[in-house]
């Protein structure tokens, strides 16, 4: 067998896929085409007044750059946009008016769902205010003082600590005393308060799997 034949047979290669066209910029975002936007948005997500807001917006400012791409003049662009952004605000006041958005019902079952995952009522807050929700409506969605409990015991779960743990606590008090502290530590940082994680981390295992049972279902 010759040389030639033994090397490696290098393998054809892949014809390259042609790029697609830029999409063309076309008019600037009317009312009416922002509305459909919001309805085609809300029929898949659910948004606060504020998140439908952003969205639109962002369909506005893509406009803009594919347009500036283009080679339209600054002077034209910007007017436009501003008209196409103030529009974005009218449709998403529309759509509250409507019910298609609600903040407290969207409050309310993100909270819920946070909660489920491990996440504890200060995160939610944050989460929520980052989400645009009022902060008296974040307030009346967070969860009470029993689903955080819960909350900390998913957060448990999730990092193998307390009753979850993989692993029997050490029998050296320092080790013990260590491992303590950084599973405090790590609960702490998720924005759990040193009570509830105390009675989370020292929950029997199979009563911690019962409320995680619960809250799933619940």
């Amino acid at each position: 067998m010759d040389e030639e034949s033994t090397r490696p047979r290098k393998a054809p290669r892949k014809p390259e896929k042609p790029r697609r066209a830029p999409r063309p910029a076309g008019p600037a975002p009317t009312e009416a085409a922002l509305r459909e936007a919001a309805l085609a948005h809300l029929a898949r997500f659910a948004a606060t007044e504020v998140g439908l807001k952003r969205v639109l917006q962002r369909r506005v400012d893509r406009w803009a750059r594919r347009a500036e791409g283009e080679g339209a003049p600054a002077e034209a662009i910007a007017p436009q946009a501003a008209a196409a952004r103030a529009a974005a605000a009218v449709v998403a006041k529309a759509m509250v008016a409507a019910g298609a958005v609600d903040d407290a019902a969207f409050a309310v079952s993100r909270a819920r769902r946070l909660a489920r995952g491990g996440r504890s009522r200060r995160a939610i807050a944050a989460h929520l205010g980052a989400k645009g929700v009022a902060q008296e409506t974040a307030a009346a969605a967070l969860p009470g003082a029993e689903t955080e409990l819960d909350a900390a015991l998913a957060q448990c779960r999730r990092r193998r600590i307390g009753p979850f743990a993989r692993e029997a606590p050490p029998e050296d008090p320092l080790a013990a005393r260590t491992a303590r502290m950084k599973a405090l530590a790590a609960l702490a940082r998720a924005g759990f308060g040193r009570e509830v994680a105390e009675a989370a981390l020292d929950m029997a295992p199979g009563e911690a799997e019962d409320r995680l049972i619960a809250l799933k279902q619940g």
